[in-house]
C-alpha cells in the first residue's frame, strides 16, 4: 500500500473497509498491477476459447463412467429414471427439442402428447449422434409440460427409450407456455 499516489489516501481513511468491491475497481483501473485483485466476474472474458472446448471427437478426452446412483434414505423413483447419475467425461448439453418435423418444419402430433414425446425424444436422439453419443450417454434430462394431466402419456413413450435400470435422472415440471404452443419439450445432458 502507498505504493502510487492513488492508493496513499485509502490508507488514512476508515470507510475504505466498508466498501471492499469499490476498492477492487478502483484500484483496478489505476494501479497497473492490480487487475489480478479483480473477482473474476470484473474480468473481460478471453477474446478466443481454447481448441479443446469446440473441437469435435478430442482424442485426448477419457471415455465416459456412469454409475446409478440409489439410496433408500430418500424416495426411490416412481418412474423411469434414477435419483443420481454420477458420470465423468465430456459433457454435451442438448437445447430442449419440441415436437418438430426437422424436414418441414412442422409440429407433429398436434394435441397428442405421445406423438410429440416421440417426436421430441427423436429429435434429442438425432442431436446425441451428431454430438458422438446416444440415448445411453444420457445422465440428465428435463421434460418440461403444459398439462401435467398429460404426465402418464408421455412417461410411457419416454420409458419406451430409457429402461428403468439405467434411465437417468430426470426432472419434470408444468409450465404456462412452450414455443409454438407443443404440449412437451425435453432437453437433455449427455456424458460422452
Amino acid at each position: 500500500m502507498g505504493e502510487c499516489c492513488f492508493c496513499l489516501p485509502f490508507t488514512f481513511f476508515p470507510w475504505y473497509f466498508c466498501y471492499p468491491p469499490l476498492i477492487y475497481l478502483l484500484r483496478a483501473f489505476t494501479h497497473p498491477s492490480a487487475f489480478y485483485l479483480l473477482p473474476s466476474a470484473f474480468r473481460p472474458l478471453p477474446s478466443t476459447f481454447p481448441n479443446e472446448i469446440i473441437s469435435h471427437g478430442n482424442s485426448s478426452a477419457e471415455p465416459m463412467t456412469r454409475k446409478v446412483i440409489n439410496t433408500d434414505k430418500a424416495p426411490a423413483p416412481v418412474g423411469p429414471y434414477n435419483q443420481a447419475i454420477a458420470a465423468s467425461g465430456q459433457m454435451l448439453f442438448v437445447a430442449g427439442q419440441i415436437p418438430l418435423d426437422p424436414t418441414s418444419g412442422q409440429i407433429v402430433g398436434e394435441g397428442d402428447v405421445a406423438a410429440q414425446t416421440e417426436r421430441a425424444i427423436a429429435n434429442l436422439t438425432a442431436i446425441l449422434e451428431a454430438g458422438g453419443a446416444t440415448l445411453e450417454n444420457v445422465v440428465k434430462t428435463s421434460v418440461f409440460l403444459k398439462d401435467m394431466n398429460d404426465f402418464a402419456a408421455m412417461n410411457a413413450v419416454y420409458a419406451e427409450h430409457f429402461g428403468d435400470e439405467s434411465a437417468p435422472a430426470r426432472a419434470c415440471v408444468e409450465v404456462a407456455r412452450l414455443p409454438k404452443d407443443v404440449l412437451v419439450e425435453i432437453e437433455c445432458i449427455a456424458v460422452i
